[in-house]
């Protein structure tokens, strides 16, 4: 058997229209797995979808736009997944938002809050409306994509890092709560990945020399460099793990 076989697995991947997600989506579909690409603009999502139902076969992805703060939408993203292909096996929870860059005390109410929002209630109402019919198929992969900043302070994107180091709690929570019925959660953590998500700091020329200067690889990472962590992760490779942030940050944190 091939440990990292996806081969009859559906998977919903939020944010997979562009970066982290797509990568995800695209390695999963790769190793066989159902794809399904979802974030707020249905044009971008169709787009992806097409490109690898056009490299994987018609059946291999759909596209299901959902914006991450509508639970209406995260709801549904679920229930046309259910209806198209009756389950659910992988949830990667890969959408985030960061409105304010700059230190905590500049922060207004608004974007702190969306922030936690976005980043730690979203990712508990899809893992709620996801999780049941994987309870009761006994089997499933939660994968939370948080960051390296929940694992260190920052003076510019402070509240962010707030909620990944959240996320890396509710990974290890709902490890205990699910682990009883086969059910796996993990976080991939990370490092400064060149996506537009992430323009505002490796766009930033002193920042990204310091950044390049202070990790041992030497160079930021590729969206691709995290897809096969996920797929680790959604796999019988990593069967036994949960709970777990699994960093992969070219060596920064060490």
């Amino acid at each position: 058997m091939n440990l990292f076989d996806l081969s009859g697995q559906v998977a919903i991947i939020t944010g997979s229209s562009r970066g982290i997600g797509r990568a995800i989506a695209e390695r999963m579909a790769q190793h066989g797995a159902k794809v399904v690409i979802s974030s707020r603009k249905k044009e971008a999502c169709e787009e992806v979808a097409h490109a690898i139902q056009a490299q994987y076969g018609a059946d291999s992805a759909i596209a299901v736009p959902a914006n991450i703060s509508s639970k209406d939408e995260l709801q549904a993203l679920v229930d046309q997944t259910m209806a198209h292909w009756g389950k659910v096996d992988v949830l990667v929870c890969n959408a985030a938002s960061n409105p304010y860059y700059g230190p905590q005390a500049g922060i207004a109410d608004a974007q702190f809050r969306k922030i936690l929002d976005n980043n730690i209630i979203a990712n508990h109402w899809l893992i709620s409306m996801a999780a049941p019919q994987m309870v009761a198929r006994k089997a499933g992969s939660i994968i939370i994509v948080s960051s390296i900043g929940g694992l260190r302070g920052s003076s510019v994107i402070g509240a962010y890092c707030i909620s990944k180091a959240a996320d890396m709690q509710l990974a290890r929570n709902l490890a205990v709560e699910y682990g009883p019925h086969n059910i796996r959660v993990n976080c991939i953590a990370p490092g400064l990945i060149k996506t537009d998500f992430a323009r505002a700091l490796w766009e930033d020329e002193t920042m990204l020399a310091q950044r390049t200067a202070t990790t041992p690889l030497r160079r930021i990472g590729e969206p691709d460099e995290i897809a096969g962590a996920a797929v680790f992760l959604a796999s019988a490779a990593g069967s036994f793990m949960t709970g777990q942030s699994l960093v992969v940050d070219g060596g920064v944190t060490i």
